[in-house]
C-alpha cells in the first residue's frame, strides 16, 4: 500500500514537472506581451502595463490584416487540398490491391528520409521556370501530397469496416460515391486529427515561404515575426504580442476539433 502510494506520488510529481515545462513558455509569452523590452531582458515574470504600447507598436509596423489573410489563405487552401489528395491516396493504397502496391508505398516512405533542404533548389528552379515565384501557389503545391498524411490515412483506413464498402457496392454505389457518402462520414475523426496537423504545419511554415515569397505584400506572419526579431534593437514586447496573435488561430482550430483529434489519433472509427 505504501509502495503504491509512493509510486503514484512520483508519477504525479514527474507529470507536474512535465506540465510546468510545457506550459511555462506559453505563460512567459503572454506575460511578455504586457512588459517592455527592458523588463523582458531583465527576466521579469510578472504582468506589466505595456500591453497597449506593444499592441500599438505592432499594428503601426505590421499590416496585420494583410499578413493574417496571407497566412490564412495559404493554411486553409493548403489544408483542404492536402486532405483531399492524401485521403484519396491513403484510401486507394489500402482498398485496391496490386502486386506493386507495397513497393510504391515503400518508395514513398523512403522519400521521407530525404531532407527538405535537398529539395529546395530544384523546387525553386521548377517554380521559377513556371513563373510561379512570389505566389501562393508556389507555397501550397509542395505541401499538397504529404507522404506522412498519406501514411496516416492508410493506417486509419485499415480500421474501416470493409462490410460497409461491400454493402454499398451491392446497393449500386460507385467507388467515388462510396468514398464521399460512406468512407468520409465514418472517418471524420481521422479527418479532424489530420486537419489539425496539416493546418498547424501550413500556418507555421517558414523556410519555403521565406524562399519563394519575395515581396512584403505576400509575406506570412511567420516571416514578419522573423523580420522583427532581426532588427538591430528588437522590441521584444511587440514581438511577443505578435507571437500571441499568431498562435491564436492554431489554438482555435485545436480546441474546436480537440475531441475528434483524440479519437483520430487513437484510430477511432464511428
Amino acid at each position: 500500500m505504501i509502495a503504491s502510494t509512493i509510486r503514484r506520488a512520483i508519477v504525479y510529481l514527474l507529470l507536474s514537472i512535465a506540465a510546468f515545462i510545457s506550459i511555462f513558455p506559453f505563460f512567459w509569452m503572454i506575460v511578455g506581451t504586457t512588459n517592455s523590452s527592458a523588463d523582458i531582458i531583465k527576466g521579469k515574470a510578472s504582468f506589466g502595463g505595456a500591453l497597449f504600447e506593444n499592441a500599438a507598436l505592432f499594428f503601426s509596423q505590421v499590416d496585420a490584416p494583410r499578413v493574417f489573410i496571407n497566412s490564412g489563405l495559404i493554411a486553409v487552401i493548403g489544408t483542404a487540398l492536402t486532405l483531399v489528395v492524401s485521403s484519396l491516396a491513403g484510401y486507394g493504397f489500402e482498398m485496391f490491391r496490386s502486386r506493386v502496391r507495397e513497393r510504391i508505398f515503400g518508395l514513398l516512405l523512403l522519400l521521407l528520409s530525404i531532407p527538405f533542404a535537398a529539395l529546395m533548389v530544384p523546387l525553386f528552379v521548377m517554380f521559377a521556370q513556371a513563373k510561379l515565384v512570389n505566389t501562393y501557389t508556389a507555397v501550397i503545391l509542395p505541401t499538397v501530397a504529404s507522404i506522412f498524411i498519406i501514411f496516416y490515412f492508410r493506417q486509419a483506413t485499415k480500421a474501416f469496416p470493409r462490410e460497409l464498402r461491400d454493402a454499398a457496392r451491392i446497393d449500386g454505389l460507385k467507388e467515388w460515391q462510396i468514398f464521399l457518402f460512406v468512407y468520409l462520414p465514418v472517418m471524420r475523426s481521422t479527418y479532424a486529427a489530420a486537419t489539425i496537423i496539416v493546418f498547424m504545419t501550413n500556418w507555421n511554415n517558414y523556410l519555403w515561404p521565406l524562399i519563394v515569397l519575395q515581396t512584403a505584400e505576400n509575406k506570412t506572419i511567420t516571416l514578419i515575426l522573423s523580420a522583427l526579431t532581426s532588427a538591430y534593437t528588437p522590441e521584444y514586447g511587440m514581438i511577443l504580442f505578435g507571437t500571441v496573435l499568431a498562435t491564436l488561430p492554431t489554438l482555435v482550430i485545436f480546441f474546436l476539433l480537440q475531441r475528434r483529434f483524440v479519437e483520430g489519433m487513437l484510430g477511432a472509427v464511428k
